[in-house]
């Protein structure tokens, strides 16, 4: 067995703030969606689509940066995928039409999913076992940061400086994160184990990697769980708003409940690593969010909408989720430990699938009212955990 190395001082930090990148600039100019369509002379809409374009190229291209990363390494890959981010966040910031900042959200979505892609691929590049599941929850605790910070931010500078100032933002982020990736951030793939990209290789690994039922099964899992949390982020200004009357700057009444389940999750999962077998942790997982669903329904029954309880349900779910991820990331991309860049773009072009498919047509259904929203909620998580049940019944989950 190939000794792994240590891993580098700080390195859950970087790798936390690189998979942060994407989801917090889908994040941060929520609270601009109506100043954008005002100026821009756009239906509310069009600015949603700018999410779904955004996040229908981070879908496509998250399909590639692994196996570049496996050609070409880590540190290379996340460097040329910043710099590029950084310029297309600089074009959202000038955009004068809706059909422009179609076109840079997209640009932006091109890059943001190398962080989240090629960190989950190093975290497999260091460690193994209960080691891997440690740093895979400590990052996601940090990670979990980002949707509860971004939109906070992004509200004070949409109501100080208007929502230029967000994109702006986003570009001096970037430069930052970029010059801490430049000085800190080690190669961990060495030469001697890169991948080719000749296209009948890269035909056969994707092949096996798409076609594995133990593969496939844990994605619907993590995705399915995860769609069910984010079906709230993506109708943030309709259910904050407008269902239950939150100013543009109050938008930690969804984003900070979530992101205490989601810490709370993470170190669980990252305290049980080794003392407790991936079946049972993840089992602890699912109930606590189908105890959120039951009780996010209930309430939506029994209420009309209002804080806090509507958003409460959220930190229950959250922490389930997060519990969960861990585990159900690890076992996607352990069948492949030569492919793991590969495998781990798989995994997140699968989950960014059904974040694009969310945005484009199963949030807009449902951001009617809050049961609505509820409801998909609890259909989501039954979804996932059909696919987590069927995964074990298969045999094929460690006990």
């Amino acid at each position: 067995m190939t000794e792994k190395k240590a891993a580098p001082r700080g390195i859950a930090l970087l790798l936390a703030s690189l998979s942060a990148l994407g989801p917090f600039s889908i994040d941060t100019y929520l609270p601009s969606f109506h100043e954008i369509a005002e100026k821009l002379g756009a239906s509310q809409l069009e600015v949603q689509q700018t999410l779904s374009a955004y996040l229908l190229a981070f879908a496509v291209m998250t399909l590639w940066h692994g196996a570049i990363a496996d050609r070409f390494g880590r540190r290379r890959v996340i460097l040329a995928a910043l710099a590029l981010f950084g310029i297309a966040s600089a074009g959202c910031t000038v955009a004068t039409s809706i059909e422009q900042l179609w076109f840079w959200r997209a640009m932006q979505g091109v890059t943001a999913g190398a962080g989240i892609v090629i960190s989950r691929a190093i975290v497999r590049d260091l460690f193994d076992g209960a080691e891997a599941q440690r740093l895979m929850a400590q990052i996601t605790m940090m990670f979990a940061l980002a949707p509860a910070v971004a939109p906070l931010i992004g509200g004070w500078l949409q109501t100080f400086f208007g929502w230029r100032s967000v994109f702006a933002f986003l570009v001096l982020l970037t430069a930052g994160l970029g010059l801490a990736c430049w000085k800190l951030l080690p190669e961990t793939l060495p030469p001697e184990k890169r991948q080719s990209l000749k296209p009948s290789y890269l035909g056969r690994t994707y092949w096996k990697v798409l076609s594995s039922g133990r593969f496939l099964l844990a994605c619907v899992a993590v995705s399915a769980n995860f769609l069910g949390f984010f079906i709230y982020v993506l109708s943030a200004p309709v259910f904050l708003m407008t269902h239950l009357g939150v100013p543009e700057t109050g938008f930690l009444w969804l984003f900070g409940p979530a992101m205490c389940g989601m810490v709370l999750g993470s170190w669980l999962s990252s305290r049980l690593a080794g003392k407790r077998s991936l079946e049972r942790t993840i089992g602890l997982g699912y109930g606590l969010m189908l105890g959120a669903a039951t009780i996010n329904v209930g309430l939506n029954l029994t209420l009309p909408p209002g804080l806090p309880w509507s958003v409460m349900p959220i930190l229950l779910y959250t922490t389930g989720m997060s519990l969960t991820m861990p585990c159900l990331t690890i076992l996607a991309l352990d069948p492949f430990p030569e492919q793991r860049g590969l495998a781990a773009s798989c995994q997140t072009f699968f989950q960014s699938s059904s974040n694009s498919l969310g945005a484009a047509l199963i949030a807009p259904a449902l951001w009617g009212s809050t049961l609505t929203l509820a409801l998909g909620m609890a259909g989501l998580l039954l979804l996932g955990g059909f696919a987590a049940l069927a995964h074990r019944r298969s045999g094929l989950l460690p006990r």
